[in-house]
């Protein structure tokens, strides 16, 4: 199963994106903005082909199952990104969010310099459990694509 972060538009501080399972349109994405030299905690992704497993360890499992009784079953944490640690998929709105990890919602506003997704949750209460199961085999992958320049 391949889940796919199609980047089409970005400015300064936020990037947006298209996010497909299997080619089929599941919700938006938010990311921090591209960086030629990484810098902690405000730099996305690069773009390239990941594993995704499952994290249960750590401050956002605890919160998630609580968040998510009747589906969570670990955090969706993207493997061996270069310099990277503990890059999951997760809520949030606005880059201010991210810390570096994806953010997923249903609703995009493109607006250079006022970028953010909206109904975070239910976009993550859609993509998860459609993933879940390969996470969980390590048979889930994640390609970052870069369209945005």
């Amino acid at each position: 199963m391949k889940i796919v972060v199609d980047r089409f538009i970005s400015d300064d501080e936020t990037t947006i994106s298209h996010i497909t399972v299997d080619g089929r349109f599941v919700c938006f994405g938010l990311e921090d903005e591209y960086r030629v030299t990484k810098l902690v905690n405000e730099t996305r992704i690069p773009a390239g082909t990941y594993k995704v497993k499952l994290r249960t360890e750590g401050k956002h499992n605890e919160q998630y199952k609580v968040l998510f009784p009747d589906i969570h079953r670990g955090m969706l944490h993207i493997q061996d990104v270069p310099g990277f640690e503990y890059i999951l998929i997760h809520c949030g709105n606005t880059q201010a969010d991210t810390s570096g990890c994806l953010l997923v919602g249903t609703s995009a506003v493109t607006d250079k310099h006022n970028m953010s997704i909206g109904a975070s949750r239910p976009a993550y209460k859609r993509l998860y459990p459609i993933v879940v199961d390969a996470a969980a085999k390590g048979t889930l992958e994640i390609q970052l694509i870069d369209n945005d320049h």
